[in-house]
């Protein structure tokens, strides 16, 4: 795993209070597990029909009927309940998850996310995210803040076909933590060994900085 990439998941797991029903999102958002603590008194939900799944630990043989919704083995910690997929997505609808995580391939200043579809790569379809991103109390997103050609993915509007809009609350990448608000992207912490000017010149949206306020990560 990549400096980046934990950089990414530490920060992450700041978000997540105890108490919460937390939803993690299929790709990046998926490796917090590892991330949250044991003792943690945090419901991880996943939408094909488990509140209170974990990872499975090395050296744990699987239990074939238990995935999460990437298709990972998964296990239960004390509590769990497992029930159909029309339960868990009546919770999702009636707003009973606290807290996604969700990759993306674009989000904007707006809060509008793009991650299900590239237009001429095939797609399995936009599944739960859609659900969830319209639903759930708050979504944070974790990305790279740029694609592996160097384009920025933090843009002033969403390109690509999207999954929601006006959904995400606080956007978490490599370089930076930024919240969406009615002003534009507010910049709340900064890659160590970052400076604004390098931040601003990686990102198309608007930043707001306060360059007093700023913390690191």
């Amino acid at each position: 795993m990549s400096s980046d990439t934990q950089r990414i998941l530490t920060r992450a797991a700041r978000e997540v209070i105890p108490g919460q029903i937390v939803n993690l999102g299929i790709g990046l958002p998926t490796r917090l597990f590892h991330y949250l603590p044991d003792e943690m008194e945090v419901l991880v939900h996943s939408e094909n029909g488990v509140l209170g799944c974990r990872p499975r630990r090395d050296g744990e043989a699987p239990d074939h009927d238990m995935i999460d919704s990437g298709g990972a083995y998964i296990t239960t910690r004390p509590g769990a309940s497992v029930f159909d997929s029309a339960t868990s997505f009546a919770m999702i609808r009636r707003s009973r998850v606290d807290l996604t995580f969700m990759g993306a391939f674009e989000v904007d200043a707006a809060g509008n996310l793009a991650n299900w579809k590239i237009p001429g790569k095939f797609s399995p379809g936009i599944g739960g995210a859609m659900e969830l991103a319209q639903k759930v109390k708050r979504l944070v997103v974790l990305c790279s803040h740029n694609d592996k050609h160097g384009n920025p993915k933090i843009l002033e509007r969403c390109r690509l076909p999207l999954t929601a809009s006006g959904c995400v609350s606080r956007i978490i990448t490599d370089k930076a933590v930024m919240d969406v608000t009615p002003e534009g992207l507010s910049v709340v912490d900064i890659a160590e060994g970052l400076d604004p000017l390098s931040l601003r010149a990686a990102t198309e949206a608007t930043l707001i900085i306060d360059e007093s306020r700023l913390g690191r990560f």
